[in-house]
């Protein structure tokens, strides 16, 4: 079964809960979940509370082991230096909850200073922060405007190919939400690599 089309297969069932049209769990409008104390690669730990000085906060969900959240990097980092740093009015935040091998702390640091991430890149082992945003792919991205309500949630453009991508979403509902406006686009489909959520054991 191709990505894109267990994709759709899972739009189809978002549709049928009471949540957003593609989104599992949060309904545009929702409250962002937070999360505290998470480790970054910088060696620190940080906080949704951290960003209380921004007016907007981008989450995006990435990993290192998935090719989608590997070919997204060189955006992500364009889009903090487009918004963020400590003068700006917007965060950007990465986080990784998959627990392979590549995926480990260790692993992040080393691809953050080999790509130069200026902004955080945290780690959730126990993967809540992902399950609570229900986050379904890597890369996968959250726009949370100054009451730290979601505005846009989904794709971060509109073609996984740079050369293609004509529309930038998540930069369209920062603008949107800078502004106090609602974005015209509020939700798409995220396309890439499935989150490695640990599987629950049944109990006998």
């Amino acid at each position: 079964m191709t990505r894109v089309v267990f994709a759709l297969m899972v739009v189809g069932l978002c549709t049928v809960v009471d949540a957003g049209q593609f989104n599992p769990v949060l309904s545009i409008g929702d409250n962002a979940p937070t999360w505290t104390d998470l480790p970054g690669t910088d060696g620190k730990k940080h906080s949704l509370a951290d960003f209380n000085g921004k007016d907007v906060v981008v989450v995006a969900f990435t990993c290192n082991s998935c090719p989608y959240a590997v070919d997204y990097e060189d955006r992500l980092i364009a889009l903090a230096k487009m918004y963020s740093g400590p003068p700006g009015k917007v965060a950007i935040v990465a986080i990784n909850v998959n627990k392979v091998p590549e995926d480990s702390l260790e692993q992040m640091r080393k691809r953050a200073e080999d790509k130069g991430f200026t902004f955080p890149y945290l780690f959730d082992e126990s993967q809540k922060i992902a399950k609570d945003f229900g986050a379904t792919f890597t890369p996968e991205f959250f726009v949370l405007n100054r009451d730290r309500k979601i505005v846009y949630m989904g794709a971060m453009d509109d073609n996984t190919d740079v050369s293609k991508a004509n529309t930038n979403y998540v930069a369209a509902a920062v603008d949107a939400a800078l502004a106090g406006r609602k974005p015209a686009t509020t939700e798409t489909v995220a396309i890439g690599c499935m989150i490695r959520y640990e599987k629950s054991r049944r109990s006998r």
